[in-house]
């Protein structure tokens, strides 16, 4: 075993983070992005930042949080935080059982609500999209369930994230076999172009998408998003505290239009911070409906 020199050894010790350091960053954390990380995973931010101090050259998780919160390029910084503290594992159609029960009990009816209309608009709103399978995932179901008559329709999706990171790699619409892991080939045939470096969403999938950035714990930004008939927010609110995850809620049920449906991930559930939403229980899911 190789001895370790003193800059090793110092690299070593800057990226141990303190009781205090972490109790700080993980205030900084929640203040900014309402994202709670507990005490028993510290290490992930040991992991994931440990790096970066190093080459920042910084000597401590204090000096850090100090450059995020006054630093000459703490925009610029918080960028890079936030593409670290988010977890972004995702696919195109993710949860291939609840995806079947949001496509035969509410986009069925939606579409034929909808349909009735004079203008026939459609407002989807996919709050925490990471790098854009899902929003992607919904304006190809969109096709497929309207087909040519999609041309008479006004829908837009909004998609949403906290990491300037993946809303860039979203509009680049360009992924990798991994993220296509539960796609059929037949859809990927006719909603994506291969490429030497991946496969790129059609563009008639991807302007049915409106891309920015969004941090749900800013209560003016949610305001700002258009009101939606559908809500997708699927493992998002698993990383938030039952305060956090009842402001979002609230947030979610103001933009809902009466009638409106919000998906949440399989493992998520509204039942002890909101008696607003009525569920819709169904084999492989549950949706929540605002009551018109």
């Amino acid at each position: 075993m190789a001895l370790s020199t003193p800059s090793t050894l110092s690299l070593r010790q800057s990226t141990a983070i303190s009781t205090q350091e972490f109790a700080e960053l993980r205030q900084y954390i929640y203040d900014l992005s309402g994202i709670d990380i507990p005490e028993r995973r510290k290490y992930l931010l040991e992991n994931r930042l440990g790096p970066r101090l190093a080459e920042l050259g910084l000597r401590s998780y204090g000096e850090y949080t100090m450059l995020l919160r006054r630093g000459p390029n703490k925009d610029e910084e918080l960028k890079f935080f936030f593409s670290k503290i988010t977890t972004n594992e995702t696919s195109f159609f993710r949860d291939l059982k609840q995806l079947d029960v949001f496509e035969k009990f509410v986009l069925k009816e939606v579409l034929e609500e909808r349909g009735n209309s004079d203008d026939k608009t459609l407002h989807i709103w996919s709050a925490g999209c990471s790098s854009g399978e899902e929003p992607y995932t919904l304006g190809i179901m969109l096709h497929e369930a309207l087909r040519m008559s999609i041309l008479g329709w006004k829908i837009r999706i909004t998609a949403n994230d906290l990491s300037p990171d993946m809303i860039a790699k979203a509009r680049e619409g360009l992924y990798g076999e991994h993220s296509l892991r539960t796609t059929s080939q037949d859809i990927t045939n006719r909603y994506f172009t291969k490429e030497p470096s991946g496969y790129r969403i059609h563009p008639k999938v991807k302007k049915l998408v409106s891309l920015g950035l969004i941090n749900l714990n800013d209560k003016l930004a949610v305001k700002r998003v258009p009101r939606s008939h559908i809500i997708f927010c699927r493992n998002v609110i698993i990383y938030f505290d039952d305060a956090m995850k009842q402001k979002v809620i609230a947030g979610f049920y103001d933009n809902l239009l009466p009638g409106g449906y919000l998906v949440l991930g399989h493992s998520e559930t509204i039942h002890k911070h909101s008696r607003a939403f009525k569920p819709l229980i169904k084999p492989g899911g549950i949706v929540y409906r605002k009551e018109a």
